[in-house]
């Protein structure tokens, strides 16, 4: 039979611009009359797919071999497929005739696309294209599957013998090229076949046909259905090429420009496609994670009878695994584990410091020596927060996975299973913002403290429950003392208050003062026969030089020193913890004595001088900066008498008042305040010298040391 061009029905250019694709759309558009007959296409085109790439030959004559071993996923679908199929079947079967027919008499593919449009007329978008291909995929596995047997199989042999195959069987030069161009043009058909699937499954209860992303979508599609069906169109009449022209045919080039145009054009449909089904899945995403917010909010307002539907709504547990890592045991535990127990959950970034790691594990480990004791009864997750719009790569997971090994305590198993509207929760009701929080949950899931990191500084375990009420109760017992300023820092304090000697807590940089102070006050403590403890606190945020003054002191024998470094790190930090606390509470310098003190020892660590504070018993308490407690101790012999008489301690704030000037420059730094809050506190914040209010800076520091 003699095949005119138009057999091949060869694309106008101008049909492949975008103005002729879209003119072709509303071809297609004005053939559309949906019966409203919903169809799941998904299983048919799994199985379309899977016909595709188990007919991809590797040469002629030569069997594709399958693991049998490997289960098929997709024949669990066949059973449902079944049913499906007696509706479909005569479609597909009837749209493979119309494309055969038409071919062999010469239509043009055109013309055969609308006709197979007519015959898919009632069908949804995305069937229309499943369909179109399943035609394809019939004719082009029947011929493959002869291809693959002919050369083994008696009956694939005389079949291919009627198709007069065996002789462009045997030019495996030319058939594979044909075929591999013929491959990636059934590649991009599919793809873009899944995408209309995809949109078609798209949930109406998170995306509306208005909602510009999908509505954009949809003015595309009926194009995409054109140019695939096309497509198929064009590919039979390749298959019927090879059938009928043989060697005269596989030489064409004309052909292979054209399937690469169509290719090159199918592509680009997808790509548009994707891009607008990528904005569909943001939106759906974003108004998932709203939905999931409010139920969130929703919960945490309800009353439960225990803790699991907050943990579990705030910990996403995926793949059926326990969703918690147990750092003691080393291994996924359930989150059952934590039912009806009080739960501290230690929120940070992956950037939480390692100082700050230490002094909480310690609090831990220390609780859990008696198990039994009621300040031991709580458990402590870690929620790590990730941003999702950053990849968690090789060295996040390194980081994650270094942090977690450091954790005696239960955390997460993945970062991803805090989802966004976890983390919007985190952020805007609990108000974390890279510095670390500690949300205490009591037994019922209820948040009894939005940040207990103070309270844990402050008192470690002492404080369970960790309640706002246990706090204000711990405040009632205190009084400015030195077992508040420092006993948690150093067994030795405890047995010092033991045996009543004066203790004398001191800090700074400069080491020449350093030794100047330390001589003097051991020589008036001689002369004055009382015994004298001191221990260097040096300076927060403690860096190289602090850890050199530490080593010169121990090497001079000036006084003691704290066991490790990150022991200065925790004095300060709980000072600025009572500082959060005693403020979230209400508490100002103008009415509180503890606040003024720990304001006080805020501004002599904010200066660039060094400072001393020395104490004996509850009551008794002198502190001063480097030049005014130096000076006052040089002058000893001046107060010598009135030590006799009112005691060491009072005498020394005497003499402290008698040096005093109206002159005075008090810097005072709060870490963690951000500049939102500063309009909140700063008058609350007044100078403790003079009372006045002080002026609000912004400073930014970079310590290199």
């Amino acid at each position: 039979m003699e095949l005119s061009s138009g057999f091949y029905g060869r694309s106008n250019p101008h049909m492949l611009s975008t103005s002729g694709g879209k003119a072709m759309g509303k071809l297609i558009e004005a053939t559309h009359e949906p019966a409203g007959v919903e169809i799941n296409m998904k299983p048919v085109l799994d199985i379309v797919e899977d016909i595709f790439e188990r007919a991809t030959p590797a040469a002629p004559g030569a069997i594709k071999q399958v693991d049998a071993s490997e289960p098929d996923e997709r024949a669990l679908h066949y059973s449902s497929l079944e049913q499906m199929m007696d509706v479909l079947s005569a479609t597909i079967n009837r749209i493979s005739c119309e494309i055969t027919y038409r071919l062999s008499i010469g239509e043009d593919a055109h013309s055969t696309t609308l006709a197979v449009a007519q015959i898919v007329k009632g069908y949804s978008w995305d069937a229309k294209i499943v369909l179109a291909l399943a035609a394809f995929a019939m004719t082009y596995g029947e011929f493959l599957l002869v291809v693959q047997l002919y050369a083994t199989n008696p009956l694939a042999k005389d079949v291919a013998l009627l198709k007069q195959l065996p002789e462009i069987l045997t030019r495996a030069d030319l058939l594979k090229p044909k075929f591999d161009t013929l491959a990636n043009l059934i590649n991009a058909m599919v793809v873009v076949a899944k995408c209309t699937v995809e949109f078609k499954g798209l949930p109406s209860k998170y995306i509306r046909p208005e909602d510009p992303e999908l509505s954009s979508a949809n003015a595309d599609i009926p194009s995409a259905v054109y140019w695939t069906i096309r497509s198929t169109v064009i590919c039979s009449s390749q298959i019927m090429g090879l059938i009928n022209m043989g060697h005269e045919f596989l030489s064409s080039t004309t052909d292979a420009w054209e399937l690469s145009s169509l290719t090159h054009n199918i592509n680009s449909i997808y790509n548009d496609l994707v891009e607008k089904l990528n904005r569909c899945r943001q939106r759906i995403n974003e108004r998932k994670d709203i939905e999931a917010f409010e139920t969130l909010v929703r919960l945490f307002d309800a009353v439960h009878i225990d803790n699991m539907k907050i943990l579990k709504a705030l910990i996403y547990a995926k793949d059926d695994q326990p969703p918690l890592w147990d750092g003691t045991t080393k291994q996924r535990v359930s989150i059952e584990l934590l039912r009806r127990k009080s739960v501290l959950l230690l929120i940070s970034d992956l950037q939480i410091p390692e100082k700050e790691l230490i002094i909480l594990e310690q609090i831990y480990n220390e609780s859990r020596v008696q198990p039994t004791r009621i300040e031991s009864q709580y458990e402590v997750i870690w929620i790590p927060i990730v941003d999702r719009s950053s990849t968690f790569d090789d060295t996040m997971r390194k980081q994650f996975e270094s942090l977690q090994a450091m954790m005696p305590w239960y955390s997460v198993g993945h970062p991803s299973m805090i989802q966004p509207a976890v983390m919007r929760y985190i952020k805007e009701v609990w108000g974390f913002n890279k510095k670390p929080l500690l949300v205490v949950l009591d037994p019922q899931g209820r948040v009894v403290n939005p940040n207990a990191m103070p309270m844990m500084f402050i008192w470690g375990s002492m404080a369970f429950p960790f309640t706002k009420l246990r706090e204000e109760a711990l405040w009632k017992e205190e009084t400015w003392r030195i077992e508040l300023l420092a006993d948690s820092i150093d067994p030795s304090i405890i047995n010092w208050l033991t045996d009543r000697k004066f203790i004398c807590l001191y800090g700074g940089e400069d080491m020449n003062w350093i030794r100047k102070f330390t001589t003097t006050a051991k020589a008036v403590a001689k002369t004055a026969n009382i015994e004298l403890e001191m221990l260097y606190v040096g300076k927060s945020n403690p860096r190289e030089r602090v850890r050199r003054n530490m080593t010169n002191i121990e090497l001079e024998n000036l006084s003691h020193t704290l066991s490790d470094i990150s022991l200065i790190w925790f004095f300060w930090v709980r000072l600025e913890s009572m500082w959060h606390s005693r403020a979230q509470h209400g508490v100002t310098v103008r009415n509180d004595l503890i606040m003024q003190e720990i304001l006080t020892m805020l501004g002599f660590d904010g200066s660039d001088q060094g400072w001393a504070v020395i104490s004996r018993g509850a009551d008794e308490m002198a502190r001063a900066k480097a030049e005014t407690f130096l000076k006052s101790l040089e002058e000893y012999m001046a107060w010598e008498a009135a030590a006799a008489e009112k005691g060491f301690i009072p005498a020394l704030n005497d003499h402290f008042r008698s040096l005093r000037t109206e002159h005075h420059c008090n810097r005072l730094t709060l870490p963690g305040i951000s500049v939102a809050e500063i309009g909140s506190i700063k008058d609350t914040v007044v100078c403790v010298d003079c009372g006045k209010p002080m002026e609000a800076l912004l400073m930014f520091r970079c310590c290199t040391d």
